[in-house]
C-alpha cells in the first residue's frame, strides 16, 4: 500500500517562552499532503486560563492585551485546531500520521503539546503526528558549516530576506507559509 507523504507545517504566537506558564495566542497551520496544500488554519485566540502574559512577547507579536480579550477562548481554537487535523489525518490509525514541520518547530510543538495536555488531551499532538521533524534550521546551519552561506543571523526575517521570500514577521500564518517556501527551496538546492 502507498501511503500519503503528509505533512503539518505550524507555527505559534505565545505570551512567553516557557510552555509550562505562558499560553498559545495565534497558531497557524498547513496541511499537505503529497506535496500540495488542501487546507490552512489561522487561529487567533486568548491564552488559556492562569497563563502568564509577557509585555515583550506580546511587543514582538503587535498583540495588545487589550486585543486578547475579544478573541475566542483558548479552547475554542484548540477544538477548532483539532477539528482540522482531524479531516486529514486519523489519529487512531499509527500509520496515517504528519511530518511536522517549522522553523525550529521544537519551540512550537513543546507548545502544542502544553495546549493540548493543558485542555485534557493526555496524547497531545502526538495522535497526529509522526515526530519526524522538518526544520530549516539546521540545513541552514549546515550550510553555515560548509561555508556555503554566511548570515549575520538565522532568524526568520534574515534568512526570508536573503532567499527573497515574502514575510510578516511574528505572525504565525505568514511565519509558516514562509517557512514551508523556505524548506521547499532548500530541499530543492
Amino acid at each position: 500500500m502507498n501511503q500519503q507523504k503528509k505533512v503539518l507545517y505550524c507555527d505559534v504566537e505565545t505570551t512567553g517562552t516557557n510552555p509550562a506558564k505562558h499560553g498559545i495566542i495565534q497558531i497557524g497551520a498547513i496541511i499537505e499532503v503529497d506535496g500540495v496544500i488542501v487546507e490552512e488554519c489561522n487561529l487567533k485566540c486568548a491564552p488559556h486560563e492562569g497563563a502568564e502574559i509577557s509585555p515583550d512577547a506580546l511587543a514582538i507579536s503587535g498583540t495588545e492585551r487589550s486585543e486578547l480579550e475579544s478573541r475566542m477562548t483558548s479552547h475554542e481554537a484548540y477544538t477548532q485546531f483539532r477539528h482540522f487535523l482531524s479531516r486529514h489525518i486519523e489519529q487512531y490509525d499509527r500509520e496515517d500520521k504528519c511530518y511536522p514541520a517549522g522553523y525550529n518547530i521544537h519551540f512550537d510543538l513543546n507548545f502544542i503539546q502544553a495546549w493540548f495536555r493543558h485542555h485534557g488531551d493526555k496524547y497531545g499532538i502526538g495522535s497526529f503526528i509522526n515526530w519526524r521533524m522538518l526544520d530549516p534550521l539546521p540545513l541552514l546551519f549546515i550550510k553555515d558549516f560548509t561555508r556555503q552561506m554566511t548570515l549575520p543571523d538565522y532568524r526568520l526575517e534574515t534568512v526570508c530576506r536573503h532567499f527573497g521570500i515574502e514575510l510578516h514577521a511574528h505572525d504565525a500564518m505568514s511565519d509558516i507559509r514562509a517557512t514551508r517556501e523556505l524548506l521547499l527551496k532548500l530541499l530543492c538546492q
